[in-house]
């Protein structure tokens, strides 16, 4: 079995990415790093340790109340645009199954490009102790090579995750508070390495108004992890929003 040192510090050899943006359409994105070692589509995360996901706002989910594919974009701290994600689901499961239905979400860079591919099945959010109802996801880098997979654990109180390798290991675990719904507050979940039990990261659910949280399901997040965590490991920590998302705010 591979252990999780393996995980824990693996050297990046992606140089800093040049100063200043590569602008496309009205918005800037950022530089894509040279050198790098891992998935093609994964050199941004070479050199970050923080990404910033915002949910696009749905006039037509507002005006019309019927559920619609969520669209996501991802940023730097800087403001520069890293990524961007939309949901491929059918009309029939959004409205029917609300938050327990299936989905696709494909990760795509500045070229449009898929870097990352996200698979969830359906789950029964009302057994959801029984293991074959836990809600989880499968994340591809490239699409068609999994990396590793999000669970959602079977708790009463305070939400838990693992994130398990391509071999099945549990190599980091996500936990949260036991309320996950605060007014004018961010909610944080803290990412611990499996191996030591040492918190490594954390994903927060930020606070975005009054307005915005009572009326839609447009989210945001903030994620940050160890600059020198293998890219597959901060992949996974990223997908882990895209569940933590559906599960308890896309309502």
């Amino acid at each position: 079995m591979m252990q999780m040192k393996e995980y824990k510090e693996v050297p990046q050899d992606a140089p800093p990415a040049p100063p200043g943006p590569a602008p496309v359409g009205p918005e800037p994105w950022m530089s894509i790093p040279v050198g790098s070692n891992c998935p093609q589509g994964l050199e941004y995360l070479t050199v970050l340790d923080q990404l910033l996901v915002s949910q696009k706002l749905e006039l037509t989910e507002i005006i019309t109340g019927f559920e619609t594919q969520n669209r996501f974009k991802v940023k730097n701290s800087l403001g520069q645009n890293v990524y961007s994600a939309f949901e491929d689901s059918d009309w029939c499961t959004r409205q029917c199954c609300g938050p327990s239905r299936p989905f696709e979400m494909k990760i795509l860079d500045n070229f449009q490009n898929e870097v990352l591919h996200i698979t969830r099945p359906f789950r029964c959010d009302l057994f959801c102790c029984f293991p074959d109802c836990q809600s989880m996801i499968e994340v591809s880098a490239p699409p068609g090579q999994v990396i590793g997979t999000v669970e959602r654990v079977c708790t009463f109180l305070k939400p838990r995750f693992r994130i398990r390798n391509s071999f099945g290991d549990v190599v980091l675990d996500i936990k949260g508070p036991a309320c996950v719904f605060k007014c004018c507050s961010d909610v944080t979940m803290k990412v611990f390495n499996s191996a030591n039990n040492e918190q490594i990261g954390k994903i927060t659910k930020q606070w975005s108004g009054l307005t915005r949280e009572l009326f839609t399901d447009a989210d945001y997040f903030s994620v940050t992890f160890p600059l020198n965590l293998d890219v597959r490991m901060k992949a996974l920590i990223f997908a882990a929003v895209f569940l933590i998302d559906i599960v308890y705010y896309d309502h």
